[in-house]
């Protein structure tokens, strides 16, 4: 319509306005008092260690740039060997703990069999701790001497793994199924499926999605324990770092595989927590009140 006057947008009013001035100063404010409080800690620390008496044989010892420069290539290509380990060993873990989480959820006195090895699995292998889990298999399993079973240090390791790992995923998968509550379950079978249709169109898709984030943890944690494959004799990176410390004398090899470590393990951790937030994982116990076993 002729002379009519342009809309105007939404404009905030000054109380507003005060309000979004205030927080912004809070939020400076909270941000330069957290930059503040960490770098007094982080000075502190420094100060501790740097005027220790011991501190310039510690930093020969542990902290020689040229050691570390000069062991890094050895210790890159044992870190590449625990990246191969462990992402062998999660695809296996899943499938066989997903296998024995299902074998725990099956029900009828058919399958009590089933039941009970899974369940024995999972206790003996919870209560062993991994490094007697390596040593059993790594040093048992060859004395058997059977044909066709390798004797690599990086296979038995990787067995020794699985073992251990599976264990732990499945009961991290049993918790993701039983969360499913039985009702839809029951509305699957009415529907006309099978419990097999059931489990793997109802069930199965909200358990993993359920289970992601603890799952990510357990990658987390395994990309450290494939570490532990060098008691055996895989020249991996804690293996590597063990010979140049011997070569060069000096304890800065372990500190390089420490920092290696810590490089490879920290964006899983940051991809686990970002992941839990947005699924909405943190904060809650993952699963439904009321929920059951699969019927």
């Amino acid at each position: 319509m002729a002379g009519t006057a342009p809309a105007v947008g939404w404009v905030p009013s000054a109380v507003q306005q005060e309000r979004l001035a205030y927080r912004r100063a809070r939020g400076r404010r909270s941000t330069l008092v957290a930059l503040a409080s960490t770098l007094a800690c982080a000075a502190v620390a420094a100060l501790a260690l740097t005027s220790a008496p011991g501190w310039p044989r510690v930093r020969a010892s542990f902290f020689d740039p040229e050691v570390a420069l000069a062991s890094l290539p050895e210790v890159l290509d044992g870190l590449w060997l625990n990246v191969r380990v462990m992402a062998v060993c999660a695809v296996v873990i899943v499938v066989v703990a997903l296998g024995l989480a299902l074998a725990r959820t099956l029900r009828g006195p058919a399958f009590l069999p089933l039941r009970v090895l899974a369940t024995a699995y999972v206790d003996v292998f919870r209560g062993l701790p991994l490094l007697l889990v390596l040593l059993l298999v790594g040093f048992g399993v060859p004395g058997l001497r059977l044909q066709g079973v390798p004797a690599s240090a990086v296979v038995l390791g990787g067995v020794a793994l699985v073992l251990t790992y599976s264990a732990y995923v499945a009961e991290v998968f049993r918790a993701g199924i039983e969360s499913v509550h039985p009702s839809q379950v029951a509305a699957a079978r009415a529907l006309g499926l099978t419990r097999g249709q059931a489990l793997r169109h109802v069930v199965l898709p909200q358990a993993v999605r359920r289970v992601v984030p603890p799952l990510l943890n357990d990658l987390v944690a395994l990309s450290k324990d494939s570490g532990l494959i060098s008691i055996l004799g895989a020249v991996d990176a804690v293996r590597a770092a063990q010979i140049q410390t011997a070569t060069h004398a000096n304890f800065t090899p372990y500190v390089v595989a420490g920092v290696l470590f810590v490089l490879l393990t920290i964006p899983l951790t940051r991809f686990t927590d970002a992941l839990a937030r947005r699924s909405g994982w943190l904060g809650t116990q993952g699963a439904l009140a009321g929920a059951g076993a699969l019927r």
